[in-house]
């Protein structure tokens, strides 16, 4: 791990003591910067959950990823400066009331005085950290938010139109990298992945997001929503080189 340089791809300058000031900070960097994206799925390049492989895709070639490479990264990066880290098995909340199986999402737990839970792995969600024994109205710089009781373990569920909403739900059960590689290999390949069905890339900003879905770039901006029609790879390629700093062969 090369934190200097990885820092700087964050655009990272604070404090590094593991404390949860330097958590939030570095965790609303990282959104700020490093996008949620599936280009590697449609541009046929093999997502490999090892360290090495990830800090190459993600600081060196600037690129981005899913939950596996971006909670898996940023896991290593939170460790190597001496905060005691676990990965979880998430579930992703389905339309039809349901939830996903198991490592359909890849959490992290932070432990300081209190736990905390950290994501920076799925896309339009918290800038900062929950906290984890919190079973209130968390807010966030983006958004409100919650950790309730769900079975036999916990969901986080994010305010939509002033209804709280389930997103994913996961157990407190700690897990190494390679228990998910069996769904990181179907999401980057099966045709009822999500991911495999259309390309999406997206990156918080300090007021709000943009995104590319399809052959859309959507631009929110506190109320305000700007979409624009891609309407074709040209145009594509240019919206994720200005906005994402993305240059795909």
């Amino acid at each position: 791990m090369d934190k200097t340089r990885y820092l700087q791809h964050i655009q990272f300058d604070g404090s590094l003591k593991p404390n949860v000031d330097t958590l939030r900070a570095l965790h609303r960097a990282h959104m700020l910067t490093v996008p949620f994206e599936n280009l590697s799925i449609h541009s046929g390049e093999r997502i490999q959950l090892n360290d090495e492989w990830l800090f190459d895709k993600i600081v060196t070639r600037r690129r981005g990823g899913f939950c596996y490479e971006l909670n898996g990264l940023f896991g290593w990066l939170l460790r190597e400066l001496g905060f005691r880290v676990e990965m979880l098995s998430a579930r992703v909340a389905r339309s039809d009331g349901g939830v996903g199986p198991e490592f359909d999402h890849m959490v992290l737990r932070v432990d300081l005085d209190e736990p905390w839970l950290v994501d920076v792995g799925f896309g339009d969600s918290y800038l900062e950290p929950l906290r984890l024994n919190e079973r209130g109205e968390q807010t966030d710089p983006a958004g409100k938010f919650r950790i309730i009781e769900w079975g036999g373990g916990l969901g986080m569920q994010g305010r939509v139109d002033d209804q709280f909403t389930t997103q994913h739900v996961f157990t407190l059960t700690p897990h190494p990298l390679s228990d998910y590689e069996g769904m990181c290999h179907y999401h980057q390949t099966s045709p009822d992945s999500p991911f495999t069905r259309k390309i999406a890339c997206s990156k918080a900003t300090l007021d709000g997001r943009v995104t590319v879905s399809a052959n859309r770039l959507i631009i929110t901006d506190k109320d305000a929503r700007e979409e624009h029609e891609l309407r074709d790879e040209i145009e594509m390629h240019n919206a994720l080189k200005k906005f994402f700093g993305i240059t795909l062969p």
